[in-house]
């Protein structure tokens, strides 16, 4: 299980000059930036994979896909056998 992700505080101007660095340590180090402007938080620096799993909600009906999916064993299909199911669709109609 991946580690909570730290939060650290920058103002905005190390933050502008430093961003390469900044960049590394968020995808890198899972860590998370507070960017400050005149000690008041304004922005959140974070990775994609951080926003996608904590961030971003998945909507219900995705949810519920998986969920029926993994009922009717389709999530421990191999690429072929989805290939072939798509083909033997595509012959039906």
């Amino acid at each position: 299980m991946l580690e909570a992700p730290m939060t650290k505080l920058i103002d905005a101007l190390s933050a502008r000059t430093r961003f390469g660095e900044l960049m590394e340590s968020v995808e890198k180090k899972n860590v998370r930036y507070l960017v400050s402007r005149r000690d008041k938080a304004k922005v959140v620096i974070l990775s994609v994979e951080d926003y996608l799993r904590n961030i971003l909600k998945k909507p219900n009906l995705l949810d519920k896909i998986q969920l029926d999916a993994q009922k009717a064993g389709l999530d421990r299909m191999t690429d072929q056998e989805i290939l072939a199911e798509i083909r033997s669709a595509g012959a039906e109609q």
